[in-house]
């Protein structure tokens, strides 16, 4: 399927996103090249990865490959990159975003986002712990952080800057405090938890919403035995049974359909090419409310090693 048949959304500055990409969170780095190479070849024009997925380079190469084998230029592609937590310090921004360059090898991303609203201490591991295990973290504030952000976008470094994360209390107050408006939210959302407020919220003020971990993120280290598993769920194997659609399809049409960006996270090729096929059919009203009503405000990803951190985001309703 040609890469045309992915509808894009229109960003708040102008600039054009496709609703459909490539999750890379847990794509080990041996795979995930070939990964993004399946992808493209299947008609992806939109790949998601940040610096803590630790696979940068290797992203990098799936697309220099496809560059180089001419099947899509530099600009047919949507790269999008995090800035981690332990370089919220305003003079580490633009060191982040050129070190994510410098891996992919690329001269620009086109979406750089904060990745959490919570600073952690700079200048050494990835994840800083204390002698109990415990994160350590950083003053820094992300309104500082998000000027920092402007200045790299001003640079040309990233063509669009946004966040992920942050719920509607720390979107409002960012808004009071910029002079770019971040072009999309980038959060955990599928049918057990559906997001409807915050995607209203983020809508009103002309922020897209991405949805990370649609398929609630099975592969997750810290599953338990026993827990809810959204691509068996009979409610949602049922719909797609009518459409002859998988339930992952049928998760991922739904978003789309909502006009919410979505980044379904695989190496598998197979997975990946059945991901991708979601655009030759539409959920009726009556189908896309059988998933609206599954919303238990269940999250896969609820980050709790680090919920005393002064601006973890999951503290208030949406």
């Amino acid at each position: 399927m040609a890469s045309a048949a992915v509808p894009k959304l229109k960003l708040n500055n102008g600039q054009e996103i496709p609703v459909f990409g490539l999750g890379t969170w847990k794509s080990k780095p041996g795979e995930v090249t070939q990964a993004v190479k399946d992808a493209i070849d299947a008609g992806y024009r939109h790949i998601d990865g940040a610096h803590i997925y630790q696979n940068e380079p290797e992203v990098g190469a799936g697309i220099k490959a496809k560059i180089e084998e001419g099947v899509v230029k530099r600009e047919d592609l949507f790269v999008v990159s995090k800035l981690w937590n332990t370089f919220h310090r305003p003079n580490l921004v633009e060191p982040a975003i050129r070190t994510t360059l410098k891996d992919l090898g690329l001269e620009y991303v086109d979406l750089y986002l904060i990745h959490w609203p919570c600073a952690f201490k700079e200048e050494g591991e990835l994840a800083p712990k204390d002698d109990n295990g415990k994160i350590l973290y950083s003053e820094a504030d992300y309104i500082d952080t998000w000027k920092a952000m402007e200045e790299v976008a001003k640079k040309g470094l990233a063509k669009s800057i946004g966040v992920s994360n942050f719920n509607s209390e720390q979107l409002e107050k960012l808004l009071s405090n910029s002079t770019i408006t971040p072009v999309t939210n980038q959060v955990e959302c599928h049918p057990y938890l559906n997001q409807r407020r915050l995607i209203e919220f983020c809508k009103s003020k002309n922020i897209t919403v991405t949805a990370y971990s649609p398929f609630g993120s099975p592969d997750r280290p810290w599953a338990q035995p026993g827990e809810a598993k959204l691509l068996e769920d009979p409610k949602i194997v049922e719909v797609g049974k009518k459409y002859n659609k998988t339930a992952a399809q049928v998760i991922l049409r739904w978003m789309v359909q909502r006009n919410v960006i979505v980044i379904p996270k695989s190496v598998n090729k197979g997975r990946i090419e059945e991901n991708f096929n979601i655009f030759d059919f539409q959920l009726s009203d009556e189908d896309m409310a059988v998933l609206y009503e599954m919303d238990r405000n269940w999250r896969a990803v609820p980050v709790e090693h680090f919920k005393d951190h002064k601006n973890y985001p999951f503290n208030i309703d949406f």
